[in-house]
């Protein structure tokens, strides 16, 4: 498959594409404010859009600078966010021929159910619903070039969820949307993909220390030494995105096997129990999620330590903190 464009949640993250120095067409999927509608012009994005003040606006923010903005109408299937009731999509193509300074550029929508169960009859009441939708649309003469609706489990599942274009999102990293996910994935021919994770979370050991027998350790005392142990201060927490709901019950991997945390995860420290691991030293390598010789901590391991998801756990990881791209 060829990218031949990209979608962002935000205007700040289509501007920030732009400096990148990538001209592809960007997709902007979340809600623009009335504010930002100039800057998302001169970014020359494309926005979805499920209002008709969204509308309004944009044409206003076009037609000053004698634009012209491909607009991606969202329909509401089921999923009841954004999005416009299928009645309303007529009147809404109408606006956007009317308004200078659009062009309907695509009709789109999103599935509720469809990654956290083997159960697919609701997401295919949508993708019923979406095609119902398109084709009066299409009878009232109006001609969307672009019509998109897979999510990555999705196109991973349905080739008739297709369409013109897949939103590639979760599985574009290596991960799968989920287990159910997964194992529809093994009766569905054509779909027996592999996916590998491209991300490596890791930090150093920042101190090492030997606490004694009854010793508490962090805040609220929520641990205590069963015997004297020897712990590993590691500088980072829940400030950074590791969560809180780690404490106590969370995994590292340090010198290839895996260390316990102690004590509750802190705004800006964690503590691992390093007892049984022999030669921790002060900045050796801590993998919190990724692979370390033989082990391995994947994000859906992470994700069900902390009462969540794998999808929060690779998205809440700061922005602060550095990024290194190796190449395979």
């Amino acid at each position: 498959g060829i990218v031949h464009s990209l979608a962002v949640i935000s205007v700040d993250e289509l501007v920030r594409i732009r400096e990148a120095g990538v001209h592809l067409p960007v997709i902007v999927l979340g809600y623009v404010p009335m504010n930002a509608w100039d800057v998302l012009v001169d970014a020359e994005g494309s926005p979805v859009i499920f209002n008709p003040e969204g509308l309004q606006g944009l044409s206003e923010a076009a037609s000053e600078r004698g634009r012209e903005v491909k607009v991606h109408l969202k329909v509401e299937t089921g999923t009841n966010r954004y999005g416009i009731a299928p009645d309303n999509l007529v009147e809404s193509a109408g606006m956007v021929k009317s308004l200078p300074g659009l062009v309907l550029g695509g009709v789109a929508t999103h599935f509720a159910n469809i990654e956290d169960t083997t159960d697919h009859s609701y997401a295919m009441e949508q993708l019923d619903r979406f095609q119902q939708a398109v084709t009066r649309l299409e009878e009232a003469g109006f001609l969307a070039p672009v019509s998109h609706t897979a999510c990555s489990a999705a196109a991973i599942l349905f080739p008739e969820s297709h369409f013109d274009m897949a939103r590639i999102g979760i599985a574009s990293y290596g991960l799968w949307p989920s287990k159910e996910t997964r194992v529809s994935s093994e009766h569905v021919e054509g779909a027996e993909i592999e996916l590998k994770p491209v991300l490596c979370w890791k930090t150093r050991v920042a101190q090492v220390k030997p606490v004694a027998k009854g010793e508490f350790v962090g805040y609220g005392c929520s641990w205590r030494a069963p015997v004297d142990s020897k712990l590993a201060i590691l500088p980072l927490g829940y400030a950074d995105g590791y969560d809180r709901g780690l404490s106590n019950v969370g995994h590292v991997l340090i010198h290839g096997q895996r260390a316990p945390i102690r004590g509750r995860v802190c705004m800006n420290v964690a503590i691992v129990d390093v007892t049984h691991i022999d030669g921790v030293q002060l900045e050796d390598e801590v993998v919190l999620l990724g692979s370390q010789d033989k082990e391995r901590i994947t994000a859906e391991d992470m994700a069900g330590w902390a009462g969540t998801i794998s999808y929060e756990v690779v998205a809440r990881i700061s922005e602060h903190l550095p990024r290194v791209r190796v190449q395979f």
